[in-house]
């Protein structure tokens, strides 16, 4: 994960990660639940973000049931929070129990929290985390400062950036 800072009066810190850093890290979330965890009966991916991460584990630890779960609690593009509403339930995984809920990142723990009366049975689990949102899960791979804004691979696009040579 690189981190960049905008100079601007309210500067935002930004960190960015790659496909190959979501990658490793899904995987050495895996290993982990690998460790503590026999099996799991299920995944429930919180969509939107929770997709890829729950592909990469239900591959990783064999598990052929992915369900999902869609969650709206942000309105806009600029991310103001809003309360929870259901849009589908993971019927599938009942009350949790064998299921692994995962997300990509556990923010101020709202959807979380939300999920987590939802399924309480589940074991909660995403690639990152901001100091308010840890309660709200069990496992992680990487903490991430609160006023940080996580740039996912889907959220960024490949960009020309032309030589040094030519800036002269």
């Amino acid at each position: 994960m690189t981190a960049s800072q905008n100079n601007t009066p309210q500067s935002v810190t930004y960190a960015t990660v790659t496909w190959d850093q979501l990658h490793r890290d899904a995987r050495a979330l895996a290993s982990t639940l690998m460790n503590e965890y026999p099996s799991f009966k299920g995944i429930v991916a919180i969509t939107r973000g929770g997709l890829i991460p729950a592909a990469i584990l239900a591959r990783e630890l064999g598990c052929r049931v992915v369900e999902s779960v869609s969650v709206a609690s942000y309105e806009g593009e600029e991310g103001t929070q809003k309360e929870p509403k259901t849009l589908k339930a993971p019927l599938a995984a009942g009350d949790g129990e064998g299921f692994l809920i995962v997300d990509d990142l556990v923010d101020s723990g709202v959807t979380a929290r939300y999920v987590r009366d939802m399924l309480p049975k589940g074991l909660f689990v995403c690639l990152y985390a901001k100091p308010e949102g840890r309660p709200y899960t069990d496992h992680y791979v990487t903490e991430v400062p609160q006023d940080t804004w996580v740039l996912f691979p889907w959220d960024t696009a490949p960009l020309f950036v032309p030589p040094l040579s030519r800036s002269r």
